[in-house]
């Protein structure tokens, strides 16, 4: 009996097992080694056991084993189960960053209690119910910040210019929006952006759409660019608005005979004959791949952007004793055209190994409704590439060492208003005071890329003894690469002025501001708006 509360508490696992598993030597044999370590240890260790972390640590590592999807969630961050499903938490409605010993407010939700409190992007976290946030992580933080609606509790913070001001702030329930913006691109052109599938993913965007028509909309852009996914039924459901009932979307395929299961549409199309374009990247995960691979194998819309993440497995959540759950991955999933896009290969690794790209020689091709050929294996491929450059070094780096979010934070003590989303534009004076803001950070120093791979070069020239040959040559090129910080502020003015205001306009028109000045300018976007207003290409790609 001793032996059986033993393991109980060391997995937290609610293991059933039928006749046939019980009967397993290895598996009876495992769980008793288990008992006899955690026994040991409680017995013998030099210190006292923390048992409850041992048990978890225990069992975070025996998952890793199987694939990153499959996770234990302890009754103590349950929450994080919730927010992933639901959306919705308990807190303040912020983004936090870390930035040295401190974290600081990021970006304020509007209408949520951090922004009505008074809360800015750029306040300094300095205590929480007057325990310092000092060297915490934002984890930590996060945690502190985050509890029941309607508790409250004391927070300090430090703002730039005015020095630290406290706020009494209570938590409220935080949805994050599956949809945070919608809205018109061009006359007859609709915008959606799709962040996640939680449970109220397809009637949000249902809702979007109907809004979207009543202001003209014949055609729409659906923008599905870093959505990780969440529950398959809601991707299911948003397939349906665009294709005839009774079709089938996904198939799932498991070890467990249960878990094979064919989803189909159950109604009848919102939007049949819509023109439609989806965008994803290579965060586009998951139920993301659903939608856009089901679209594409049935033609009924066009994929552009970058390649999908290539996640083609299928989890289910199963409740466990004392509040806890269990996430595991019960099946891999199936397009319409019978394609599955899993990248990764977790099963086949020995132990420690990374996982590896399905092999070139395995990857098979499908055909899509009218007869276009697709491919299993590698995510979703786009109709239409469509990447965006990458940034420069130096643009990476002014993120990187948060001075992008450090100016913008100055700008707003200085200017108490700005234009409207779509007509801010930083002066040249704006501009310039950025440069000189950067130029007087003493501790911003980067390389280029190329500035290392020649100096990469001129180690292997010297070994192999060519190196005074080219000597001249070389330092002439070093010093072409080598950074110039006030050289490359003016080289990569295009594309730091969009971060900046990008980050400005934030802070004053939160998400919404955001999305509709970035949209503008966003390649992906104009080149979908492009296809959408030119039916012959459009109906050429989809073979029609």
């Amino acid at each position: 009996m001793k032996n059986f509360i033993l393991i109980l508490a060391f997995l937290l696992l609610n293991i059933s097992f039928t006749k046939a598993q019980s009967n397993s030597f290895e598996t009876l044999k495992s769980l008793e080694i288990m008992d006899q370590i955690y026994e040991h240890l409680e017995l013998y260790f030099v210190d006292e056991t923390k048992n409850g972390q041992l048990a978890k640590t225990g069992i975070d590592a025996m998952l890793k084993e199987l694939d990153p999807y499959t996770v234990y969630y302890h009754e103590s961050n349950i929450e994080d189960y919730r927010l992933m499903t639901t959306g919705q938490y308990g807190g303040i409605g912020a983004l936090i960053r870390q930035i040295g010993d401190f974290s600081y407010i990021s970006e304020p939700y509007e209408g949520k209690p951090a922004q009505k409190a008074g809360l800015k992007a750029g306040d300094k976290i300095v205590s929480i119910d007057g325990k310092t946030m000092e060297k915490k992580t934002t984890e930590e933080v996060s945690d502190a910040l985050k509890g029941p609606k309607g508790t409250s509790f004391e927070l300090i913070i430090e703002r730039a210019g005015e020095g630290k001001k406290k706020f009494q702030i209570t938590r409220d329930e935080i949805k994050l929006p599956d949809v945070p913006y919608f809205g018109m691109l061009r006359e007859n052109v609709g915008y959606i952006k799709l962040n996640s599938f939680t449970q109220t993913a397809a009637s949000d965007v249902k809702s979007a759409i109907e809004k979207l028509q009543a202001q003209g909309m014949k055609e729409l852009v659906l923008d599905l660019r870093g959505n990780g996914g969440g529950l398959l039924i809601e991707a299911v459901k948003i397939v349906n608005f665009f294709v005839p009932k009774n079709q089938t979307v996904v198939t799932t395929k498991g070890r467990v005979q249960e878990e094979n299961r064919t989803y189909k549409t159950l109604e009848e199309p919102f939007v049949p004959n819509m023109p439609l374009v989806v965008l994803i990247d290579g965060a586009s995960a998951s139920a993301s791949e659903i939608v856009a691979g089901s679209l594409q194998d049935l033609d009924r819309a066009v994929i552009m952007g970058e390649t999908s993440f290539g996640k083609g497995l299928v989890q289910r959540t199963y409740d466990l004793k004392y509040g806890s759950k269990i996430k595991i991955t019960i099946a891999k999933y199936y397009t319409p055209s019978g394609r599955c896009v899993q990248r990764l290969e977790y099963y086949d690794k020995e132990n420690g190994q990374k996982p590896k790209e399905v092999a070139d020689s395995l990857l098979k091709t499908f055909y899509t409704k009218n007869g276009r050929p697709v491919i299993d294996g590698r995510g979703i491929e786009p109709d239409m590439k469509v990447e965006l450059p990458d940034l420069s070094r130096l643009s990476a780096m002014l993120l990187v060492k948060h001075h992008i979010f450090n100016y913008a934070t100055q700008y707003t003590q200085q200017h108490p208003e700005i234009q409207a989303p779509t007509l801010f534009k930083l002066s040249n004076q704006d501009y310039a005071e950025f440069k000189k803001y950067v130029l007087a950070q003493e501790d911003f120093d980067y390389t280029t890329a190329s500035e290392e791979a020649l100096k990469k070069m001129k180690t292997t020239a010297e070994k192999e003894g060519y190196y005074q040959d080219i000597a001249t040559d070389y330092e002439q090129m070093l010093i072409k690469v080598t950074p110039s910080k006030e050289r490359d502020l003016d080289k990569f003015e295009q594309e730091i002025r969009e971060l900046l205001e990008e980050e400005i306009m934030t802070r004053y028109y939160y998400q919404e501001g955001r999305a509709k000045h970035s949209l503008q300018t966003d390649p992906v976007v104009l080149k979908g708006i492009e296809i959408l207003q030119a039916p012959t290409q459009y109906n050429t790609i989809l073979k029609k």
